[in-house]
């Protein structure tokens, strides 16, 4: 479930949490910043207008801002008190309470200090076996391989396929997150050969859908599909 179930409630607020815990969905992904004052924060824009109306940088605005900002509802009005970002150990929470796997990315490049305090975060939230860490920079997760050897991971890719992605994955036994544009049934074979799984975004209507799962691959990242 994509940010939660984000077809149905505001993308990365509890209430598409726990939409999503309610429905059958395998796991809630969701997306991690570090706050100015170096808390951690669950949004997925580097600014807050798009899902808050006030637009202010996330990694330039203090923790307890950012959480009194109401956000928009689907609707793009405000009237809601519920929706407000959420913090990272609500979300785990959530997810625990819901025995959704957590599908965390960690957004934006992360100092090694604050990697390692979001690790304790999920540790201390006895989630860490049935979390799945994603991004877009690959120290980010070379830096959690460092720390925890068997920890599921997903590199994520958009725009194109790097020549060396194969190599990249099972060197550092990463999976794949991909833009489900760049995928073909070739790509999937490949990857399965080397014991690599692939996870598909962003899917949204039932024939990609079916045609991601005649392709081979192992999860698809919905904002609606149930």
């Amino acid at each position: 479930a994509h940010r939660g179930m984000s077809g149905l409630e505001m993308e990365n607020t509890a209430s598409a949490f726990v939409a999503a815990g309610q429905r059958s969905y395998f796991g809630i992904e969701t997306d991690v910043h570090r706050t100015a004052d170096g808390e951690f924060i669950i949004i997925h824009d580097d600014r807050t207008g798009r899902v808050a109306g006030d637009d202010l940088p996330v990694e330039g605005t203090d923790f307890d801002t950012l959480r009194g900002l109401q956000l928009l509802d689907t609707d793009g009005q405000k009237g809601r008190r519920d929706l407000m970002l959420p913090t990272l150990s609500e979300y785990l929470g959530i997810c625990k309470k819901y025995e959704k796997i957590a599908v965390l990315e960690l957004k934006n490049p992360f100092a090694p200090d604050d990697i390692d305090r979001i690790l304790a975060i999920v540790r201390a939230s006895g989630w860490l076996e049935r979390t799945v860490f994603i991004s877009f920079c690959l120290d980010n997760l070379l830096h959690v391989r460092a720390c925890l050897p068997d920890q599921p991971m997903q590199y994520l890719i958009e725009q194109r396929v790097p020549e060396d992605l194969a190599d990249t994955l099972t060197r550092n036994r990463l999976d794949l997150d991909i833009d489900y544009h760049l995928v073909t049934p070739e790509l999937v074979r490949q990857l399965h050969a080397l014991g690599v799984r692939v996870n598909v975004w962003t899917v949204n209507d039932a024939d990609t859908a079916a045609r991601m799962a005649a392709c081979g691959v192992d999860y698809i990242t919905t904002n609606i599909l149930e």
